[in-house]
C-alpha cells in the first residue's frame, strides 16, 4: 500500500502546501525574515500562489472560531498574514526591502493573539 502524507492544511488548500514550511511562522518577524532572505521571483511565486485564494480562505477562517483554531487552519491564517506583508514587495516595492530606507529598521514589540 503506498504511504500517504498528510496535509497540514485544510483540506480545500493542500495545494498551498509547497508554502507552509517557509511562510508559516507564528511570528511577524519571522515571516518579514523569510522575506528579505527571498528574491524577488520567490517572492512573486508565492504571492501568486496565495493570492487568489485568499478570498476563499478568508472566508474559511471567518467561519471557525478564532480563539479555538485547528492548527491547518493556524497555518493557513498564517499564510494569509505572510502574503500581506509579501504584498508590498511584489506589488510596491518591486523588490525584497523597502526602498531608500537604508539601514532603517523596526522591530515589532507585540503580536496578534493569534
Amino acid at each position: 500500500m503506498p504511504a500517504t502524507t498528510a496535509s497540514s492544511l485544510p483540506a480545500q488548500f493542500t495545494e498551498l502546501e509547497p508554502w507552509v514550511a517557509d511562510w508559516a511562522h507564528p511570528t511577524r518577524q519571522e515571516r518579514y525574515d523569510m522575506r528579505l532572505s527571498k528574491t524577488f521571483d520567490e517572492l512573486a511565486a508565492f504571492y501568486d500562489a496565495i493570492a487568489p485564494r485568499a478570498e476563499e480562505a478568508i472566508e474559511y477562517l471567518n467561519g471557525l472560531d478564532l480563539d479555538d483554531l485547528p492548527e491547518d487552519a493556524t497555518r493557513l491564517l498564517r499564510l494569509l498574514y505572510s502574503m500581506i506583508i509579501v504584498s508590498y514587495a511584489v506589488n510596491v516595492f518591486d523588490q525584497p526591502r523597502i526602498p531608500d530606507s537604508g539601514a532603517a529598521f523596526f522591530d515589532t514589540t507585540a503580536e496578534p493573539a493569534v
